[in-house]
């Protein structure tokens, strides 16, 4: 992708308010079984959520798909919850953000933009178990954890400090990717 398309992709990203982000070359992400482990024994949302394992394909199938891409926007969202709570509406708000760029994207010719949300979909109030019975499935999303992705080992390549919160006052970190040929 050249420099004036790039300009042009990032002019949306921060009409969209997303102001840290940097380019990535989608083959270089970091994927691992270990990652689907996590959401198999570790996760509550776990065959419970439309966009989450084992919805999702393999994880050798996710990094191949990843080498299908030459650019995608790597983007961070930070945020500081006094309540905990509140999460779930940050999360539900910033994914509609995003999902707004992608279609801008989208719109703007380049037709192979896919995203990965910052955060679980969250689109429902009660989201269904399988994709087949998803209300939205023109906006159903995975997070890159979803799909196979070290967000940590990705996000430190990148040049981001991220650690393991111990608890809900620290400032959460979150990171999505926009694909864009």
């Amino acid at each position: 992708m050249n420099r004036t398309a790039k300009q042009r992709i990032e002019k949306m990203a921060q009409a969209h308010n997303l102001k840290d982000f940097k380019w990535i070359r989608p083959p270089s992400i970091i994927t691992g079984e270990w990652v689907r482990m996590k959401c198999t024994y570790g996760c509550p949302r776990y065959g419970k959520k439309g966009c989450c394992p084992p919805e999702v394909p393999s994880v050798a199938e996710c990094a191949d798909f990843f080498r299908e891409y030459q650019s995608g926007l790597f983007f961070h969202l930070a945020k500081r919850f006094k309540d905990p709570e509140m999460r779930f509406r940050w999360y539900r708000e910033a994914n509609k953000r995003v999902l707004n760029l992608e279609k801008e994207v989208f719109l703007a010719g380049y037709h192979k933009a896919f995203l990965f949300l910052p955060a679980p979909c969250m689109l429902c109030d009660a989201c269904q178990a399988s994709k087949g019975e998803c209300r939205h499935p023109y906006l159903s999303r995975p997070t890159l954890e979803a799909f196979g992705v070290d967000v940590y080992g990705t996000a430190r390549k990148m040049g981001y400090a991220i650690q393991v919160l111990k608890d809900y006052r620290e400032e959460m970190n979150r990171f999505g990717l926009l694909l864009v040929e």
